[in-house]
């Protein structure tokens, strides 16, 4: 018999009530699931931020592109570079910048400013192809567009009288503006394919001395130079001023005498950032180069010369600025089919490799401004 002390257990069969008992488990087991629900939901929730911040700018949108609150912009002293010349001292690139401050900078040749360029000293730059096709390759594409031409012919290689050959060079010294410059790229690619060798470093079946323009003059007045493979106005004042003649105009070797000296160039990060800036420069190249095409040879000369008196100390006589506008033609073109050539000038003179310059054109906003299309020739977006 069971101790009577003990709770009494209930048979097998009968449900115990107890006042009260039954609703607590109720609203217990209720309490429970909308906390489960509320722990599921708010895992979902947190999986869906963590989501979002995974994948970075995809899920946030891009800050918007503003106008740069300063383009600081490259160019050369050389009549080649007309464009920027005339922009820059017309007030034509200030005035379409509008409220964007225009900075310049002088440089002697394209390697220099392209490494100003690369190293945010300047946002865009006048400048020959062959560096513009250099930084390309190196940077695998990432470090400049070409948004449009400027100018195209305009260098010869200038001589001693007395070298009326080619196999007259061999075992002279000549120079060109800067190794890796267009100018040098020429030379170099032109004298192996009369069968001379050349080195980087000045050795070779005739030495290059990569020299600045001025210095050129000089080497040559005073008979240490034989001669130069040099752009306008400086072929013109070899032959002017110090008595060379011309072995080698680069527009015979181009088919239709057509290849182009000078382009502008931009920085393709400061492109990405601002690209009504880049816009705004264009519209004032273009109205540059019209204003070029469509002065008079005397207004035309006389304003590029102003310009070459501040940066050069002096102006350039009559008869060699006239002969020098007389060898170049402005043009918003780049010439773009020319650039396969270029770039194998470029390997054939040691100066860059072989690569792949698919990219290299972003004619885009040039097309729009101007309302017709320059074509890329398959070489980027036009």
């Amino acid at each position: 018999m069971a101790n009577s002390s003990e709770p009494q257990r209930p048979a097998q069969g009968t449900i115990r009530i107890v006042a009260g008992e039954t609703d607590k488990p109720k609203r217990r087991r209720t309490l429970e699931v909308a906390l489960a629900v509320g722990l599921v939901l708010l895992i979902g929730a947190g999986a869906a931020i963590a989501s979002a911040v995974s994948s970075g700018s995809q899920a946030a949108p891009a800050p918007a592109a503003s106008p740069a609150a300063e383009l600081k912009l490259g160019y050369f002293g050389n009549v080649t570079h007309g464009p920027a010349l005339v922009g820059t001292s017309q007030g034509i690139i200030a005035k379409a910048l509008g409220e964007t401050k225009l900075s310049t900078q002088v440089f002697n040749a394209g390697p220099s400013a392209i490494e100003a360029l690369n190293a945010g000293a300047i946002d865009a730059t006048y400048i020959g192809p062959n560096p513009a096709i250099n930084s390309f390759v190196k940077s695998s594409g990432e470090s400049i567009s070409i948004i449009a031409g400027a100018a195209a012919g305009g260098a010869q290689l200038v001589v001693k009288p007395e070298i009326t050959s080619a196999a007259d060079l061999k075992g002279k010294v000549l120079s060109s503006p800067q190794l890796g410059g267009t100018q040098d790229v020429a030379l170099r690619a032109w004298l192996g394919h009369q069968g001379f060798q050349t080195s980087t470093d000045g050795g070779g079946d005739v030495s290059i001395n990569p020299t600045e323009n001025a210095q050129s003059l000089k080497l040559f007045l005073d008979g240490k130079i034989d001669g130069a493979w040099l752009p306008e106005p400086w072929a013109s004042r070899l032959v002017l001023e110090a008595g060379a003649k011309v072995l080698i105009d680069e527009k015979d070797l181009w088919e239709n005498g057509e290849f182009t000296t000078t382009i502008l160039i931009v920085n393709k990060k400061f492109a990405a950032e601002h690209p009504e800036t880049v816009k705004a420069l264009l519209k004032g190249h273009v109205e540059s180069v019209n204003w070029l095409n469509s002065a008079s040879a005397e207004e035309k000369a006389s304003t590029i010369n102003a310009v070459l008196k501040d940066t050069a100390g002096k102006p350039l006589p009559a008869d060699v600025i006239n002969r020098a506008l007389s060898n170049i033609t402005f043009t918003t073109d780049p010439l773009a089919g020319t650039y396969p050539r270029l770039l194998q000038d470029g390997v054939d003179a040691g100066t860059t490799k072989e690569a792949d310059i698919s990219g290299i054109f972003d004619l885009r906003a040039l097309n729009e401004v101007e309302g017709k299309k320059t074509s890329a020739a398959g070489l980027g977006q036009d």
